[in-house]
């Protein structure tokens, strides 16, 4: 099933401020997304982010993996696979081309709904206080704006977790870590893109944000990567 959040009145009004918004997820087309896991999941993460893929992200998306679970900013499903089938999962991307490449991959009878929507709108009430976890896994750092302005994606998902929910994921930080010769490369090149938003990006300032919607708050940062988790909204 696929929902569609966008009332048909507004959509030029969305689309015309979502044109930043979509240079994080358009460079996802059919094509990039068979490489996707090849140069992310493998080489990037390893080589250039210091955060080797099952070794530290895996886990860390299985360990907070609730019953009723919402994954935002799909990819194309890789960490959907590990997940028992008795999860109930729903996607939520801007992009069609990762929506469909999730759902195929992870299988159709784990999906529950495929949710095109733009994290930085509310969800419909219909959404709210449904899901008992939610993940973002490389889905900041590909967000517009520095990382305060960022805030607003994370009261929205919050919005949506039960009272007991846990929001979980990991994003590349531009500031307070250090980047290997291969990262200052694709870190230029991704934000002169517009692909990466995140030269500002810290831990402190992840941190912040999260804090101010959640009660318990942890971080753990491996090579530029940081790990994170809240629960307990407020």
């Amino acid at each position: 099933m696929i929902i569609d959040l966008i009332p048909p009145e507004n959509y030029k009004q969305v689309e015309l401020m979502n044109r930043n918004t979509d240079n994080g997820s358009k460079v996802y087309t059919p094509f990039t997304l068979k490489l996707y896991d090849w140069w992310v999941l493998r080489v990037s993460n390893r080589l250039a982010w210091g955060c080797p893929t099952k070794e530290y992200l895996l886990p860390h998306f299985l360990r907070h993996l609730g019953k009723k679970h919402l994954d935002i900013g799909v990819g194309t499903g890789y960490y959907l696979t590990h997940a028992p089938e008795s999860r109930l999962i729903s996607l939520m991307d801007l992009n069609e081309a990762s929506l469909s490449a999730a759902s195929t991959r992870a299988g159709e009878t784990k999906i529950q709904s495929k949710i095109t929507h733009d994290v930085f709108e509310p969800y419909p009430k219909t959404l709210h206080n449904q899901f008992d976890s939610i993940s973002m896994f490389y889905l900041l750092h590909c967000l517009p704006g520095d990382m305060s302005a960022k805030g607003c994606v994370i009261q929205n998902a919050a919005q949506a977790l039960t009272d007991n929910g846990t929001l979980y994921g990991a994003t590349i930080l531009g500031d307070g870590v250090k980047h290997n010769t291969f990262g200052q490369k694709l870190m230029r090149i991704y934000n002169r893109k517009g692909i990466f938003s995140n030269t500002g990006d810290s831990e402190a300032g992840l941190t912040q944000i999260l804090s101010e919607y959640f009660e318990d708050v942890k971080t753990t940062v491996k090579g530029t990567v940081v790990m994170f988790s809240a629960s307990g909204k407020k």
